[in-house]
């Protein structure tokens, strides 16, 4: 399973930051090492040698940083969006035209700006066990990011600051067969787009469902509420394993 990393987002989500670093190159935990070499070192940690990073807005930054890889312990290679990508399925698309990415490869996608201690080895077991054209990680749960009213008879009668309710939801992580992506070419973005189209067409889409710590760190709100000491627990989880 080839693991590709998804580095080519402008990052609106992360501006004004975004004006000037690459949304993956952000400064994350006490050595302020940017949130890509901890996603980098985490597929190394679960046994990969090489990875694929697909990136465009601001990607000399990624490359002039990681190079071939030296750095994380990995093989790197890089395939630049070309100026009509405008979506992560597209991204994957432009790679298989490149042919960095072949027809009948199995694919560990890894959203850039996801911080996740999950096991990967498992979701790709998963994966070819279901025999899916896609298997994606979830969370069996999501923390709303407001307060929550129960109203009766227009009272307020209970509140609930910032509750999780059971849903499962996307993490940023997915194993997708290449092949998937010649059946949608005109997909732009790959949860949108691409996951409802395989499901319509009647493809297998697998879930893995997972406890496993992850953070999104793709926008302003959720950069600055990442401290030191999450960076800190999240590390000491991966050194556990």
């Amino acid at each position: 399973m080839k693991p590709v990393v998804l580095c080519g987002g402008e990052g609106s989500r992360l501006r004004p930051l975004t004006y000037y670093f690459q949304k993956t190159m952000v400064p994350v935990g006490r050595e302020q090492r940017p949130l890509l070499e901890y996603i980098l070192r985490h597929i190394r940690l679960h046994g990969f040698e090489e990875a694929l990073l697909l990136v465009g807005y601001k990607g000399e930054q990624v490359a002039n940083y990681f190079e071939d890889g030296s750095r994380v312990g990995l093989r790197l290679s890089y395939v630049w969006d070309s100026e009509d990508v405008k979506g992560t399925c597209s991204s994957l698309i432009n790679a298989l035209k490149h042919g960095a990415i072949h027809h009948n490869d199995s694919l560990l996608v890894y959203y850039g700006d996801i911080l996740t201690n999950l096991d990967l080895r498992a979701l790709a077991q998963k994966h070819q066990a279901e025999k899916a054209a896609a298997t994606l990680a979830l969370a069996p749960r999501y923390q709303l990011p407001v307060g929550v009213a129960e109203v009766r008879d227009s009272r307020v009668v209970s509140m609930r600051e910032k509750p999780f309710i059971d849903i499962n939801v996307t993490i940023g992580l997915l194993a997708l067969e290449a092949r998937t992506l010649k059946l949608a070419e005109r997909s732009v973005d790959i949860m949108s787009d691409l996951i409802p189209f395989l499901i319509e067409k009647g493809e297998k889409v697998a879930a893995y469902v997972s406890e496993a710590f992850w953070y999104d760190v793709g926008s302003t709100e959720k950069y600055e509420k990442l401290t030191n000491e999450m960076v800190d627990s999240y590390l000491a989880s991966l050194r556990s394993r």
